[in-house]
């Protein structure tokens, strides 16, 4: 079958990283995330800090026209004639792996606003996953060893950080709004880990795989839910 993408949105804590990756080891595809900044990085030849920097987030020092000065450039950086390179141009690169990702592989990509950068491919599933804030918030305290304040103020700058990149880069569109995905599911009513069958159950409905692709994952390690 012809290669296909599912890109994921997640709210923090909603368990939604755990189910893309759960998915794409049950499908036998990789599962993109931060590994995206390490190849734009690749490609750019600029330092992969830089990438880190404004990973689905906005900084508030200049706003989006602000530019990069007197951070560390890699090696091969050197041989380019730039002077500073901006956060829009930081996202051109990015989304430009993401395309080149969906044209090689079928596989499974992280955030990124890559339902909005692969938009016009038929391919593509988007995914939304959320949950309640006590679910998020219960979560986050368990994965990250935090208090319940932390955890509190953790998921409202991380979420905060996720709807204005979005919203920036997609135009203005809403991060949460549920037409810009195929999926909307909440993690705590369908269960972390019966979200992945739902996504699949969908994927062959959609004919973008079959039951037979379908790997069987001793311990996913996810909560099973309700």
């Amino acid at each position: 079958m012809d290669n296909f993408v599912v890109t994921f949105a997640r709210g923090f804590g909603s368990g939604g990283k755990e189910i893309a990756s759960c998915l794409a080891k049950e499908l036998g595809i990789h599962c993109y995330e931060n590994r995206i900044l390490t190849l734009a990085s690749q490609m750019s030849g600029l330092d992969e800090k830089l990438f880190q920097e404004v990973n689905e987030k906005i900084r508030n020092n200049g706003g989006f026209s602000n530019f990069l000065r007197g951070l560390p450039r890699s090696r091969h950086y050197i041989v380019r004639n730039e002077k500073f390179v901006s956060d829009d141009k930081l996202f051109e690169y990015q989304s430009e792996i993401i395309k080149n990702l969906a044209d090689q592989e079928s596989c499974v990509i992280v955030g990124k606003c890559a339902d909005y950068v692969l938009r016009d491919r038929q391919n593509v599933v988007s995914i939304y996953i959320e949950a309640p804030r006590a679910f998020c918030v219960r979560r986050t305290i368990e994965h990250m060893g935090v208090t319940e304040e932390v955890a509190h103020a953790t998921i409202t700058q991380t979420d905060k950080f996720r709807a204005n990149y979005y919203q920036y880069y997609t135009h203005g569109n809403y991060w949460t709004n549920p037409v810009n995905y195929d999926m909307t599911l909440n993690s705590e009513k369908v269960g972390v880990y019966n979200c992945v069958k739902t996504i699949e159950q969908y994927l062959i409905i959609k004919g973008l795989i079959t039951p037979d692709q379908i790997k069987a994952v001793e311990n996913p390690g996810l909560d099973q839910g309700k």
